[in-house]
């Protein structure tokens, strides 16, 4: 196993025995290669089109359980295995790409994905569809191993803002993929939401295969089926009872059961990887300061970055006669979500010159800042549609520039051997913010309520409650990044 390098470059001694060397890191490309303009344009492409899958299934929740033929309860599976199946493969698809080469595990990836969407394509029933919504979660790990397919591939002086341009993708897909969603709906069969990612995900594959070189850098090793059914298990059984606990009862037995099982799991699993010669995640390395910090902050920004997206669509589709919504229609709301994901992908150069600068550390401060102002703004600023496009921006800009900070900060911490891993286990914790901050708003959503129609709806101080808790997410990622050692880092240097 190569020797971690920070950013000092200074090595530290693994504890494990040696696997089979990592090949020499790579210069950067020459002329007759392949651009890095290119090789960056078609990873962030792929980043956006599996982070699609996020907001895809949104315009037809509603509806599924007459699509599907089932309660819904049922039908929020389809949802649910998604997120579940993301946060399985994530950490998996990381480290196969380390031992076996990363472009060849994101294409696997987005085989995946695309399969997924074929089988959506073509189900009318839960089983099929429940399914098909998992393939396409396992294609999550294609944003980490983007980036990790840069820092191989790309010239040291354009890592920065390419890093800051993949990671961004995962918001980007996100809000982009809601107003084209609800354009289809609109328009087409709703099978034809699956119909059009199948074919985004086909061509996102050929680009991949005809512009993106493989890199050379490997890991070695043996693969850790103990570590990863152990830590997929424990994520199962915390995610379960995070995106159910509302549905199920917190207090249940079902709910408490599955969150002590979580604790059981993992601390066992965390056992299996400190003592085996290859595992999974090396929590050694994992537990260095600024890789401790840097994923702690994740999953603040996770919670902060999906508080936004449980607010501002609900109260622009609450009828006006509410006194607090604004009686929008679906495509109206995608289109008011949609520049907080083209303004996270135009910070991403603002991002890397703060990062030269100043270092990542300070950008991700300075991100943090920016969130903490945008959901400040939002608990005030809830009239009007251009208010919530403004909240939305603003809050998008600090994201932007926290999630080109992220990566940045891990991959100066860590071996280059271990890039990939590094950086899904990161995405990870983003996933599990957001998760919290979809049990956690929705509690407070369904409590403060107020009586519409003869029924219970959000009141206006419960949207401002879940801004405030935005804004104090942010706030403590600000203290947590505030612990990160060191000030500039090396987010250009590989």
């Amino acid at each position: 196993m190569s020797q971690p390098a920070g950013a000092d470059g200074a090595t530290s001694a693994s504890p494990h025995p040696p696997e089979a060397p990592a090949a020499p890191e790579p210069a950067a490309p020459q002329a007759a290669g392949p651009k890095p303009t290119a090789v960056i344009a078609v990873l962030a492409f792929a980043g956006i089109t599996v982070s699609l899958m996020q907001t895809l299934i949104v315009p037809i929740v509603p509806r599924l359980p007459e699509y599907l033929h089932t309660s819904p309860g049922q039908a929020a599976w389809a949802v649910t295995a998604t997120l579940l199946a993301a946060a399985v493969a994530t950490p998996v698809a990381g480290r196969l790409g380390d031992m076996f080469g990363k472009r060849r595990v994101l294409l696997a990836s987005l085989g995946l994905m695309v399969a997924g969407s074929v089988v959506a394509g073509l189900s009318d029933s839960l089983a099929p569809m429940v399914a098909a919504r998992a393939l396409q979660g396992a294609a999550a790990g294609v944003i980490p191993l983007g980036i990790s397919i840069m820092r191989d591939t790309v010239p040291a002086h354009r890592l920065g803002s390419a890093t800051a341009a993949m990671s961004a993708s995962l918001g980007v897909g996100g809000a982009l993929g809601l107003p084209a969603a609800a354009l289809l709906v609109q328009n087409a069969d709703w099978h034809a939401l699956f119909w059009t990612a199948a074919g985004v995900g086909a061509v996102a594959a050929a680009l991949i295969t005809a512009v993106v070189p493989e890199s050379p850098v490997r890991s070695g090793g043996r693969f850790d089926p103990v570590g990863a059914l152990g830590l997929s298990a424990g994520l199962l059984c915390l995610l379960l009872a995070v995106s159910k606990g509302a549905d199920w009862g917190w207090t249940s037995a079902t709910v408490l059961g599955l969150f002590a099982a979580a604790v059981v799991v993992l601390v066992l699993w965390g056992a299996w990887e400190l003592r085996t010669a290859h595992p999974l995640v090396d929590l050694r390395t994992t537990a260095r300061p600024q890789v401790l910090a840097t994923n702690a902050a994740s999953v603040v920004f996770g919670f902060a970055m999906f508080a936004m997206s449980l607010v501002l669509p609900q109260v622009l589709q609450l009828p006006e006669a509410t006194g607090h919504g604004l009686g929008r229609d679906l495509l109206t709301v995608g289109l008011v979500m949609a520049p907080s994901g083209l303004v996270m992908m135009a910070m991403a150069p603002v991002s890397s010159r703060i990062s030269r600068t100043a270092g990542p550390k300070a950008t991700l401060m300075v991100g943090a800042v920016v969130v903490a102002l945008g959901y400040g703004l939002g608990t005030v600023l809830m009239g009007s549609a251009w208010e919530l496009v403004a909240v939305s921006s603003v809050i998008g800009s600090g994201i932007g520039l926290a999630y080109g900070a992220m990566p940045a900060l891990i991959m100066a911490a860590v071996p280059v051997s271990q890039t990939a891993a590094a950086n899904s286990l990161n995405t990870l914790m983003r996933s599990v913010g957001t998760s919290t901050s979809s049990a956690v708003a929705g509690m407070v959503l369904a409590t403060m309520t107020t009586p519409f129609a003869g029924a219970a709806v959000p009141s206006q101080g419960a949207f401002r409650t879940v801004m405030g808790l935005g804004a104090g997410a942010a706030v403590v990622a600000l203290l947590v990044a505030a612990l990160i050692p060191g000030g500039r880092s090396g987010a250009d240097r590989r």
